[in-house]
């Protein structure tokens, strides 16, 4: 029986965690805090939690497939309700609104009325191209453990390469977008998928436009919130003999002679195992080998090119306030008008975006407005306390910067009048609200820097960038979304299964130079 230690309980490490306690390993977990769920975390505001890290479900089909191979179901450990409704979109200083569905035809025929037919029919191309371009992908770069060049090529055969020209692979989303859409509204809203990359439009390779056709395929809401998915996951793991230690940070991954000889925690207890599992930010990886080095420290890179290599962070409020004028669904989106930019202020200039948009998560609604009949005031109809998370993208640089308030204030005043401009009034004290800035998030995440994406999605060859399931010493593994296949909950799930696999196939003694590819696929509609 191989012993497994596995640092991090975010969505990675759970899923390794898991995939090789159910094939046999003796796996422990470490895990600095006291419950799992990494960047899944849900933040005390007034007395109610607030999902305050990813709040969209997507993909299913990468845990249902890993499930039934542990002979169980989604639906056995989570309770997921579809939207019909995947996000509401609104403009600086317009009535207009814009809402995109689960159904493409019924998407296409608001786009229509929002724009015009011209650009309902351009948005139906868009959808083809997007579906053919993620069915191209999947294969050989999201299930891959070690995507190149060269094997890219080999994977997608003639007709991969033929649907990756017409696309033009060496365009950035944002160019992509405007032979696609004419009008600039739409070409702005779909050019906010690079963000969920911790990317700019502008400088994200044109493939990303595949995330389209990943909400179309379904998104979800989670019973009980997000943490759900990573209590779930985590009680699953025990029942198949994880041992998890919570509250208990791993040091440095102790290493003779090239590979992996055990952890070491920061009480100095020292975990002996032959395969370690790290599920964090690559950069923390770097640094807790160095540790182990009987070597000085080689001295450090420069720190601004570093930085501009790092993905989005983010200025958040977790809120328990009153929402008031504007339809709040469970995702809304407030664009500003000067898209451009927001990018410029975040990539260039290093600052809180002047202008920037705004992400809300109204957690107690539904396609209909508030879940439950009780948190509308029968009497006045007026507005009562909900849960909402708002969301503005920001530069990664808390390990280097911390705003000062007056920059703070800046950023959080303009937020709420460009909601307020779009219809929306959110009130709240100051006891009702919880901020959440880059240098949180560099706190939170050890050598991340506040990036919450790993590193960004910049340039075509970016996809080529992250480092893969095998790292440079042997026993290692890495999983989460700063390595690949990215961000997000079901890729940082995918690379959890990736890094399982991978041990798994050299346990079997497997040729290094073997590349892991995980069976199965997406069910779209």
């Amino acid at each position: 029986m191989a012993k497994v230690v596995v640092v991090g309980a975010g969505i990675g490490g759970l899923v390794s965690a898991l995939v090789l306690a159910h094939h046999g390993c003796e796996v422990t977990l470490i895990e600095s805090a006291q419950a799992p769920g990494g960047k899944i975390r849900q933040v005390s505001v007034d007395g109610v939690g607030v999902d305050s890290g990813p709040t969209v479900f997507t993909m299913r089909w990468v845990f249902e497939q890993m499930l039934a191979e542990l002979g169980t179901s989604l639906s056995d450990i989570l309770t997921l309700e579809p939207l019909s409704i995947l996000a509401r979109h609104a403009w600086d200083q317009s009535e207009q609104r814009l809402d995109l569905f689960a159904d493409t035809a019924q998407t296409a025929d608001a786009i229509g009325q929002f724009s015009s037919p011209q650009e309902a029919r351009r948005f139906l191309v868009f959808c083809q191209e997007a579906k053919r371009l993620y069915e191209t992908l999947e294969r050989p770069y999201i299930r891959s453990e070690r995507p190149t060049m060269t094997s890219m090529v080999n994977d997608l055969g003639w007709k991969g390469l033929l649907n990756l020209s017409r696309l033009g692979p060496f365009a950035n989303l944002w160019q992509s977008l405007g032979r696609h859409f004419h009008d600039p509204r739409l070409q702005q809203l779909f050019g906010r998928y690079a963000t969920y990359c911790g990317s700019s439009p502008w400088s994200a390779p044109a493939t990303l436009m595949l995330v389209a056709q990943v909400e179309l395929a379904g998104v979800w809401s989670v019973h009980g919130g997000m943490k759900e998915i990573a209590n779930a996951l985590a009680r699953l793991g025990v029942q198949r003999g994880v041992k998890a230690r919570y509250g208990q940070r791993c040091q440095k991954i102790l290493t003779q002679s090239g590979r992996v000889t055990g952890v070491q925690l920061d009480t100095g207890e020292v975990i002996e195992a032959p395969y370690v599992v790290f599920n964090g930010d690559v950069n923390a990886l770097a640094d807790s080998l160095n540790q182990n080095r009987n070597q000085s420290r080689s001295p450090p890179k420069n720190q601004n090119l570093e930085r501009q290599k790092r993905s989005l962070s983010a200025f958040t409020w977790s809120l328990h306030a009153k929402a008031n004028g504007f339809p709040l669904v469970r995702h809304n989106v407030f664009f500003n008008q000067d898209y451009r930019r927001e990018f410029d202020d975040i990539f260039q200039r290093r600052q809180l975006p002047s202008q920037g948009t705004v992400y809300v998560c109204a957690q107690d609604r539904t396609d209909h407005g508030l879940a439950h009949d009780d948190q509308q005031d029968p009497k006045n109809q007026q507005a009562i306390r909900e849960r909402l998370f708002c969301l503005v993208n920001a530069p990664a640089d808390g390990d280097v910067h911390s705003f000062s308030s007056s920059e703070i204030q800046a950023c959080e005043s303009s937020s709420l009048a460009l909601m307020r401009r779009c219809g929306l009034d959110i009130q709240f004290e100051a006891h009702q609200v919880v901020r959440t800035l880059p240098q949180d998030f560099a706190g939170l995440f050890p050598a991340s820097g506040g990036a919450l994406y790993g590193q960004a999605t910049h340039g075509w060859m970016s996809a080529f960038a992250r480092p893969s399931a095998r790292s440079p010493v042997t026993g290692l593994y890495t999983a989460g979304g700063s390595v690949h296949p990215g961000p997000g909950v079901p890729m940082a799930a995918m690379s959890g299964r990736l890094a399982a696999a991978t041990l798994m196939a050299d346990l079997a003694l497997t040729k290094r130079s073997h590349r892991v590819v995980i069976s199965g696929g997406t069910s779209t509609r």
